[in-house]
């Protein structure tokens, strides 16, 4: 597959595009995360999920340290070719760093922003 791929992509500013990461098999959305041309090129290739971390300014095999790898199974595009979304097995069925499911557990209710999901693993065990 040439690179003409990754040129439809519609890069932001700083050459980022929005990631999300879906169960294949539930429909879940697990995570929101950041890609660039590279991260995609190599979760292609790879067949595993490579994010771009904004915060350690650098690309981010989602779990090298968890253990909690993604396997893509699609990738999409919506029609703008702005957005990614991966569909995917979350190995170990954990995709938060909190040890939680998903990272969209909090719901808000009338007394504010709620934890809804519990942790299925201690943070402290996973990342040593």
């Amino acid at each position: 597959m040439g690179a003409k791929w990754l040129n439809d992509v519609k890069w932001d500013a700083q050459g980022l595009v929005p990631v999300i990461a879906q169960d294949a098999h539930t429909g879940e959305v697990l995570m929101f995360a950041w890609m660039n041309r590279e991260a995609l090129d190599q979760t292609q290739r790879s067949g595993e999920a490579v994010y771009w971390s904004r915060s350690r300014r650098r690309l981010w095999r989602k779990g090298e340290e968890s253990g909690h790898v993604q396997k893509v199974l699609e990738i999409r595009t919506d029609c703008d070719n702005d957005v990614i979304l991966l569909r995917i097995e979350q190995v170990g069925g954990i995709a938060c760093h909190t040890g939680r499911r998903s990272c969209f557990f909090n719901r808000l209710d009338d007394s504010g922003w709620n934890s809804v999901e519990p942790v299925i693993k201690d943070p402290e065990e996973i990342y040593k």
